[in-house]
């Protein structure tokens, strides 16, 4: 048993806990949990607590059902939305197989192995994600959605219900011990971001997730639901999650080089080029629901198109602005990925893609100048800019052709990736929606 483990019995015994949360996340994205007892704790970490794998979203087939959850004690927190009196902590899971290997179908052990990838090539990933979400007024139904207030862009609304709420949930996240960088209003009616500060790939994976709680958690105390819907309203901006991502050679920004342009070095450079030339194939795990492409294709700054810019926010791939003498703060930014994407497997093959750029040194097209939305499609076909896929259907079909996503997935996963992805858009196609209905339906 390591130190970590050992610190958490010592702190189980002493806050008298009487509930520990297993938390670990299906392929689909969902937060799955299981509770045990303290004393089950010791043989969790030696042994790992079995379950059955076969009802879990991807994990394994029915014949191979026995699986173990094995916890990572550094990930342990007390949750703070529980009583004091009766407290309940948790940490999150790695899914192992019974000889004690990791699943290979296990989200978090895509997302290692990415990691694992780019520390043989020396480099340390570094995460920075911007989680946008709704908050409704409830009831809420299919036919009734109020957002909370009716503010805008960092608007201040004196006695508002979402400055009540941001503050709640940063306050439990801190308690949780996740750093959040900034909170405020976005650009729609009760649309609000928290941003947290950049960590280690995989931490930064658990601390979207236990966000995704928090958010959820702090809503339904403030009569309240919160929504990560990609694009909830049509005559409103949709949700992202614009992701900031550097490398760290040591204790060296990789992304930082003083005479370069922007001050972004060659392995930057190469970063995105990667990023850009596999954009295509890798958005059916980025934007994962039939919705993501009604944000992506919605406007509103979305990126429907496959370039960069400098603090352009039209372009796929951004290289924001940082102050001269903050070096470390050097990095790029992913604008495509939404709020509902697991983040295990859409960091994973972000990874892949941009290490695929450094390894093959490719390079890096020329910057998007202007709003990107605002040229003809023969201008951004001079310029060499593609599309990103237009709906969940040409996602996967372009997905189903790269090497690269399979390779970053494993095959378990991306099998089950393309299957799940294929059966909503076979659902969705199947629906008969209003709009049709109103333009045939003559009434008499």
């Amino acid at each position: 048993m390591d130190q970590h483990q050992e610190r958490v019995l010592r702190e189980v015994a002493a806050r008298d806990i009487r509930f520990i949360r297993l938390w670990f996340t299906d392929v689909a994205g969902v937060l799955k949990s299981l509770a045990i007892d303290p004393g089950e704790l010791e043989d969790a970490f030696t042994e790992g607590i079995g379950f059955d794998g076969s009802s879990i979203e991807g994990l394994t087939r029915v014949h191979e059902s026995d699986m173990l959850l094995v916890p990572d004690a550094q990930t342990f927190q007390l949750l703070p939305w529980r009583n004091a009196k009766e407290s309940v902590a948790r940490m999150f899971c790695d899914v192992h197989t019974p000889d004690g290997q990791k699943a290979h179908s296990d989200p978090r052990a895509v997302l290692q192995r990415a990691v694992e990838r780019a520390r043989a090539l020396g480099f340390t990933v570094m995460v920075h994600p911007e989680i946008e979400f709704y908050l409704l007024r409830q009831p809420v139904s299919i036919d009734h959605m109020i957002p909370v207030d009716n503010a805008g862009y960092f608007d201040h609304v004196a006695r508002g219900d979402s400055n009540d709420f941001r503050r709640q949930a940063v306050r439990m996240l801190e308690e949780m011990g996740i750093a959040v960088e900034f909170s405020h209003h976005e650009g729609g009616p009760g649309q609000n971001e928290i941003d947290l500060r950049a960590v280690d790939a995989v931490t930064a994976a658990d601390n979207i997730m236990t966000a995704r709680t928090v958010i959820e958690e702090v809503a339904l105390r403030e009569s309240l639901v919160a929504t990560f819907m990609p694009k909830p309203f049509i005559d409103h901006p949709g949700s992202g999650m614009h992701t900031h991502i550097s490398l760290f050679e040591g204790d060296e920004n990789a992304f930082y080089e003083p005479s370069g342009e922007y001050q972004l070095s060659l392995t930057g450079k190469r970063f995105i080029a990667g990023l850009l030339e596999h954009a295509y194939e890798l958005t059916a795990v980025t934007n994962q629901h039939v919705n993501s492409y009604k944000r992506l294709w919605g406007g509103a700054e979305a990126p429907a198109y496959v370039c960069w810019g400098h603090n352009n926010s039209s372009a796929l791939v951004r290289v924001p602005l940082y102050k001269p003498d903050k070096r470390r703060a050097a990095r790029i930014e992913y604008r495509a990925l939404d709020p509902a994407a697991n983040p295990y497997l859409a960091l994973a093959v972000l990874i892949m893609a941009g290490l695929d750029g450094i390894e093959k040194k490719r390079e890096l097209m020329p910057e998007a100048e202007g709003n990107v939305w605002d040229l003809t499609d023969r201008e951004r076909q001079v310029l060499g800019i593609r599309a990103l896929p237009s709906s969940l259907s040409s996602a996967v079909r372009g997905m189903r052709e790269s090497d690269l996503v399979a390779e970053a997935l494993g095959e378990e996963v991306f099998a089950y990736v393309v299957r799940n992805k294929e059966k909503e858009w076979h659902e969705y196609r199947r629906q008969v929606t209003p709009q049709e209905i109103r333009q045939f339906l003559k009434v008499y």
